[in-house]
């Protein structure tokens, strides 16, 4: 059913994404109108056969973590975007939110006693509570911090939002353009909020 050629296109497909699915297989072929012209339908059951035929088994995906500085990588920063906002008349400030969570609870890993006999030392049952901690910070310093005994969750990160919020209004009476980046992507649920926060704030001012 397939030329040689053909086959070779259907190889490239997989080496390119190992994570491929037939189904995604027989799409490309079926839309593809210029390598496979004339097919207007093919059968799983056939791609399976010419992966076969070409030393193409199923195998458990192995995943390496990708090299967050590499080339590949930084081309998908938006930096376009980044250009456009230098390249605009009106003036504005770039807003750095990122959050940490730590322990408080801390105890000496070594100490001393009597040869033969151990170091102990009296601990509580349960560890402490895990602190975390929100910030937002400017090039004119910190714009709004807010630590909280526990995770952050969707009412904690409106609060936050309502603090900066209250911060950079009251600062001036003319306000620049305000961009916020986030290190790396928040859970879907964050985001939502994130973006619904600031579409409010941005009923009052420019902020991005």
């Amino acid at each position: 059913m397939f030329s040689p050629h053909q086959e070779t296109l259907i190889v490239h497909m997989v080496r390119e994404n190992n994570a491929i699915k037939l189904s995604e297989i027989q799409q490309k072929i079926i839309e593809d109108h210029v390598n496979f012209e004339g097919i207007n339908s093919v059968s799983l059951s056939t791609v399976d056969r010419v992966l076969k035929r070409n030393r193409l088994h199923m195998k458990l995906l192995y995943r390496v973590p990708f090299d967050r500085n590499s080339d590949s990588q930084r081309a998908k920063i938006p930096v376009q975007r980044v250009f456009q906002l230098d390249a605009m008349e009106r003036p504005h400030e770039y807003i750095y939110m990122d959050e940490a969570g730590f322990n408080l609870t801390k105890r000496r890993r070594r100490g001393r006693n009597v040869i033969g006999h151990r170091a102990i030392v009296g601990v509580p049952g349960q560890r402490g509570g895990n602190v975390t901690l929100c910030a937002a910070i400017s090039n004119h310093g910190v714009v709004n911090h807010h630590a909280n005994l526990g995770p952050y969750n969707t009412h904690q990160l409106l609060i936050f939002l309502n603090h900066m919020r209250d911060a950079l209004l009251g600062q001036q009476d003319e306000h620049p353009i305000y961009v916020v980046v986030w290190d790396n992507c928040p859970p879907p649920l964050l985001c939502l909020t994130l973006t619904l926060s600031l579409c409010k704030l941005q009923e009052q001012q420019n902020i991005i």
